[in-house]
């Protein structure tokens, strides 16, 4: 299963950093850019969190929350956020329901070999809870910008 622009956000509930839980259902009236990532503390994931951290102020100002998502444990977020200094919520789906209802939870390939993991995606939310923007297969470098770009024009 695959979430469209256009389409309502599949709500979930989930524990964050920090000890905290996050309920979609709590945003009603303000936007949120939701962002899938592999893994903790991994190159790649490391820099797309840190460039949302630093972007933060410039999504508030639009009254535009922002989390991250992984299937990594709540407590290994903490030991992210406090090595890299970040400033984003990050929310902990271990049971993968979450990453699957967003279809990020697919089979990937290394070196010939299958596996499932996290596909890197950013999803834009209106106030109202629809999927304004959809990136799929996201590259880091550059990306940042660009949902704060699209984040102008909600």
């Amino acid at each position: 299963m695959t979430v469209q622009e256009g389409e309502k956000a599949p709500d979930f509930s989930l524990p964050t950093n920090g000890a905290g839980t996050f309920s979609l259902s709590d945003q009603k009236g303000k936007a949120l850019v939701l962002f899938f990532y592999p893994k903790d503390d991994t190159s790649g994931c490391t820099k797309e969190a840190t460039e949302f951290s630093i972007r933060k102020p410039d999504f508030e100002a639009l009254n535009v929350s922002i989390i991250g998502m992984s299937p990594d444990p709540a407590k290994k977020h903490d030991k992210f956020i406090d090595k890299h200094n970040l400033d984003v919520t990050l929310a902990s789906d271990e049971e993968k329901t979450t990453l699957s209802a967003y279809g990020v939870w697919v089979e990937k390939s290394m070196y010939g070999r299958k596996y499932m993991g996290v596909e890197r995606s950013t999803f834009l939310i209106d106030k109202d809870g629809t999927i304004v923007k959809a990136w799929r297969k996201v590259k880091v470098p550059g990306h940042v910008d660009a949902v704060l770009e699209a984040a102008r024009e909600l």
